[in-house]
């Protein structure tokens, strides 16, 4: 599972206020590189929750070899400062958001503690009937 995948994903577990968003906890972590496209990636930011991503980056980031970077602290949202975002920072968003892979894993509710699978990178959101 990317975590661009992760940045979409919530509990929805019965009673839960905040399943947003979801912590990790890692077993397995694959990174591979991939191309950057610079285009496609600055069409994508406007629609990620940002802090969300900083936020598994910080968990998911001692996992990779070499390491993820810190992302900066904040982000510009306007179209003209996307567009002038230097390399390194494109490079480090890329990574972070298409490279980095949770293979084996648990995504856990920060409201309620519900861990969900993610196995073979596969997230398994399904909730229990007594959950629902």
């Amino acid at each position: 599972m990317r975590l661009l995948t992760h940045n979409f994903l919530r509990s929805n577990v019965k009673g839960t206020e905040n399943g947003y968003p979801l912590i990790i906890e890692v077993t397995t972590v694959r990174c591979e590189e991939s191309p950057v496209d610079r285009e496609f990636l600055l069409s994508l930011l406007p629609k990620v929750d940002y802090p969300a991503l900083r936020s598994a980056v910080r968990q998911l980031g001692p996992h990779c070899d070499p390491p993820l970077p810190d992302l900066p602290e904040d982000m510009p949202w306007s179209d003209e400062d996307l567009t002038s975002l230097d390399d390194a920072t494109i490079s480090s968003l890329h990574r972070a958001l298409f490279d980095v892979y949770l293979v084996e894993g648990y995504l856990v509710c920060p409201d309620t503690g519900r861990k969900f699978p993610v196995k073979d990178s596969i997230p398994n959101m399904i909730l229990h009937e007594d959950e629902i």
